[in-house]
Order: C-alpha cells, then structure tokens, then sequence
C-alpha cells in the first residue's frame, strides 16, 4: 500500500501515566506528546507508538466491541523490535521490571529473540539477526 506515509500503533492501557513510564524507561526517551488521553513515543521517522487509556478508546469505540478491561492482561498484540544488541536489550528490560516470558533463543526464522510483557500483557520482542 504506498499509500501510507507512516504508522502509529495504539496499546490500549490500564494505566496511562505507569505505561508511559515504563515505555519511557524500555525506550530511554522521554515522549514526544503526553497528554490527557494520549501518549505517544516516536520510535523512527515513520512509525510511532501510542499509548491511550482503555476508558478513553472505550468512548470511541461505544458499544460495538467488549470494553478494552475485559482483555488487561491477556496479549492482545506484539511489539517487535529488530536490535543491534539483543543481549543489551534483554538485560535492559529485566532491569526497569519487563515480566520475562521467554529468554533469548535461536529461533527457526533465523534470529535470536527474547519476549517480554508490558504492564497490560502486550507482548514485547528484541530480535537480533543471525549472520550466517
């Protein structure tokens, strides 16, 4: 689709202010908006990542879906982040709280990739590509 210019990706929230710290401290930037009802990380030139409230997607979203609480917890997306140091990465995460879920493992797509998860339960992956 050339078409789109640049992507944004929106994590629904239990918890603006507590997710934004913890994006804050994965990413090691401050955010480049962080309003009432939105947060938002610019994570290259074209592509962001959002953070909103779950009651403030709720609004939008009325009655034509389940509330966004009724899923806290469960993974309901994945975050995956091509590194340069998946080691550093890993360790890093660890270190500011990220909830381990899978250590760092070759996988069958030929990268070594470790899973995290967020304070909702998205799911959070550093991948390094093998050389061969």
């Amino acid at each position: 689709m050339q078409q789109i210019i640049s992507v944004e990706i929106i994590l629904y929230v239990s918890d603006q202010e507590k997710s934004m710290q913890f994006y804050e401290k994965l990413f090691r930037v401050s955010p480049d908006l962080h309003v009432p009802g939105m947060t938002e990380f610019r994570l290259s030139e074209n592509c962001k990542l959002g953070l909103m409230p779950n009651n403030g997607i709720a609004k939008i979203l009325s009655d034509k879906t389940p509330h966004p609480t009724t899923g806290n917890g469960i993974p309901r997306c994945e975050l995956y982040f091509n590194v340069d140091d998946v080691e550093y990465e890993f360790q890093h995460a660890l270190n500011i709280g990220a909830t381990l879920i899978s250590e760092i493992e070759v996988r069958s797509w030929n990268e070594r990739v470790c899973y995290f998860a967020d304070n909702d339960g998205h799911i959070i992956a550093f991948a390094e590509k093998i050389n061969d």
